[in-house]
Order: C-alpha cells, then sequence, then structure tokens
C-alpha cells in the first residue's frame, strides 16, 4: 500500500522539483529570465494564497470529511483508505506547483518564499511513510 502511494507522490511531484530546479540554475546562470510581472500586486498574493488553500487547508478539510463520512462505520476498507490518502497526495502536489510558478514569473521575494516553505510543509507533512500509513490505519480502523 505505502509503495502504491509512493509511487503517486513522487510521480506527480517530480516534475516540480526538476522544474524549480531548473528555473533556479537557468536564473542563476542567467540563461532565461522572464521577468516580474506587471500585474505581480495581484498575482503575487493569489498565488500565496492559493498554496495555502493547497497545502494546509483542503487537506484539513478533506481528512474532516473523510472522518464525518466513516463516523458510524465499525471498520474502513483500505481502498478507502487509498483513495482518501491519493486524493490528499493529489491535493498537496498542486502546491509545488504554484511555487513553480512564483518562481518562474519572478513574484516579489516575500510571496516566492511564502510558497516553497507552505509547499514544503504539504509535502513534508503528506508524505506517505510506513509509520504515517499506519496511524491513519489505526485511526481510521481499516481492516
Amino acid at each position: 500500500m505505502t509503495r502504491k502511494l509512493k509511487r503517486t507522490y513522487f510521480t506527480l511531484l517530480a516534475p516540480a522539483v526538476f522544474g524549480l530546479m531548473v528555473i533556479r540554475l537557468g536564473n542563476g546562470y542567467n540563461l532565461f529570465a522572464i521577468g516580474e510581472m506587471q500585474n505581480s500586486q495581484v498575482i503575487a498574493p493569489l498565488v500565496f494564497i492559493l498554496s495555502v488553500i493547497f497545502a494546509v487547508a483542503l487537506p484539513v478539510l478533506l481528512r474532516s470529511l473523510f472522518a464525518h463520512r466513516i463516523r458510524h462505520q465499525k471498520n474502513t476498507s483500505e481502498s478507502d483508505l487509498i483513495k482518501f490518502e491519493r486524493s490528499l497526495i493529489y491535493m498537496i502536489s498542486v502546491a509545488p506547483y504554484l511555487a513553480l510558478i512564483a518562481c518562474l514569473f519572478e513574484l516579489p521575494l516575500f510571496y516566492i518564499a511564502g510558497t516553497i516553505l507552505v509547499s514544503l510543509y504539504g509535502v513534508y507533512y503528506y508524505y506517505p511513510s510506513k509509520k504515517r500509513i499506519q496511524f491513519e490505519r489505526r485511526i481510521f480502523r481499516v481492516r
């Protein structure tokens, strides 16, 4: 189970990490530069807020809805838990792509740093480790 989730996790996050490395190296060596956007005072907070929503708020909401949905069940099936975990991974994988956008369009440093930190939080906290999956199995009474 954790192997499948890790495969999904790394498949979704690898392009974003590779893109961030390419953008940072490209900007460092002045290979390409898109430059700062003209509407950055609107776009920058929007990108930051969306990253917070996808990395922090929506996973908490999704977890609450899942717990509410199974509250009267004695046991939860493993397939339901896998669907839940996959949807969490899909949700938190949006934030690194928003960090990629922030770096690509050279938004103000505050928003780039905030977006990257929020992305790292989501990626770190929802990593499908064996210990975390076992904890989830115990909480949601997976048979």
